[in-house]
């Protein structure tokens, strides 16, 4: 993670990307009743995801792992509005939209452990 590379190279990043697109479909198959409240809700829980790698990778080691738990709570947050979501009848995520979450998890986790050996080391 030099000060030359870009968030977008970021695995997370990617990862994260491909679910906020997988979390904007679940949200538009949601009812017009439900597209407001938990639609909402999922988008920006999808987004924040992303974004928050994004800018963290932009900071020192110590901030970004901050940034990083950010996006994993969000995860948390999209994960339990995609169950609320099937629990209610509302929609179905796809099978694929779930074993992103979990690779955007595992890959998450990941970058946290290696950021927090980098500035271990600094």
């Amino acid at each position: 993670m030099s000060g030359h590379s870009s968030f977008r190279d970021l695995l997370a990043w990617q990862i994260s990307m491909t679910l906020a697109e997988k979390a904007y479909a679940v949200s538009a198959s949601l009812p017009a009743s439900e597209r407001f409240e938990l639609g909402s809700q999922i988008r920006r829980a999808a987004v924040s995801i992303p974004s928050n790698v994004a800018e963290g990778q932009r900071r020192p080691p110590m901030v970004f792992k901050h940034y990083l738990g950010i996006s994993l709570g969000s995860l948390a947050e999209l994960e339990t509005q995609f169950e609320l979501a099937k629990r209610l009848n509302l929609a179905e995520p796809p099978d694929d939209a779930w074993e992103c979450v979990a690779r955007c998890q595992q890959v998450l986790y990941g970058l946290v452990r290696s950021v927090s050996a980098r500035s271990a080391h600094r």
